[in-house]
């Protein structure tokens, strides 16, 4: 372990080694430490504490899992398989471990909570937050809950779907129209999409599919894709078998 100075040689982070334990926790960050980690100690981190993770250029808010025993040794720190990635961590790295930030979006969250009306700056805060990886499924389940139950009007409908469209990554497929089919998802058996994928791009329409995996079951359209063709494309990836093919069936967890 080591103390990151600043120019005027105070400590800003403590820094603990990387050690990867392999540990896939799909896309939720989640930090492991010692429980008598000087650093847990010192800064009075506890399990479910959110903290932020540095390495060289990027950064990730990862959430707090306390271990009591020597998978990990004195000074070391692990990450999730998901976190280890996003940062681009190796056994050699030095990882700045700090307390995460208040969110940007807490008043908004908040606000929904008890029911007041978000307007289209407050959702851009909210999805803004979200797709950094600051929420976590607390925060996202509390969204998600406040906004159900005919909980948003149809302004709020629209400011949040621009909210969700000026956040992500774009194409422009350079023609129109672009045919999509959408449905609740992960309901097992329900087969209907890879049907109407191979109609629409049978007749000349533009289709890029993205599906869900299923939410009980192994069940979902990606999952019974997947069982025959690969569903697990980039942007890249995508392009090019849409434009080969007209369409194309995508895990959307992938797509970016």
């Amino acid at each position: 372990m080591s103390e990151v100075m600043d120019s005027g040689g105070h400590e800003t982070h403590s820094s603990l080694r990387y050690r990867t334990l392999g540990i896939d926790t799909q896309q939720e960050y989640v930090i492991y430490m010692r429980r008598d980690c000087h650093v847990c100690r010192a800064e009075g981190f506890q399990s479910r504490t959110r903290l932020r993770i540095d390495l060289n250029d990027r950064h990730i808010i990862a959430t707090l899992n306390v271990i009591d025993s020597d998978l990990l040794a004195p000074g070391e720190v692990g990450l999730s398989r998901g976190a280890a990635q996003a940062l681009a961590a190796n056994e050699e790295s030095l990882l700045k471990i700090s307390h995460a930030p208040t969110l940007d979006s807490d008043s908004a969250l908040r606000a929904k909570i008890y029911g007041h009306r978000l307007g289209a700056l407050e959702y851009k805060s909210i999805i803004s937050d979200v797709s950094r990886g600051h929420y976590s499924d607390i925060h996202l389940a509390a969204f998600l809950s406040a906004c159900a139950g005919g909980r948003m009007d149809l302004q709020e409908t629209i400011d949040l779907t621009r909210a969700m469209v000026e956040v992500g990554e774009k194409i422009d497929w350079g023609r129109t129209p672009i045919a999509d089919k959408h449905c609740v998802g992960g309901l097992p058996g329900n087969r209907t999409t890879p049907i109407v994928v191979a109609i629409i791009a049978a007749a000349g329409l533009t289709m890029p599919k993205t599906s869900s995996r299923a939410i009980t079951s192994p069940a979902g359209t990606a999952d019974v894709m997947e069982t025959i063709t690969n569903v697990t494309m980039n942007l890249a990836t995508m392009r090019r078998v849409v434009e080969q093919e007209g369409g194309c069936l995508a895990w959307g967890g992938r797509c970016r």
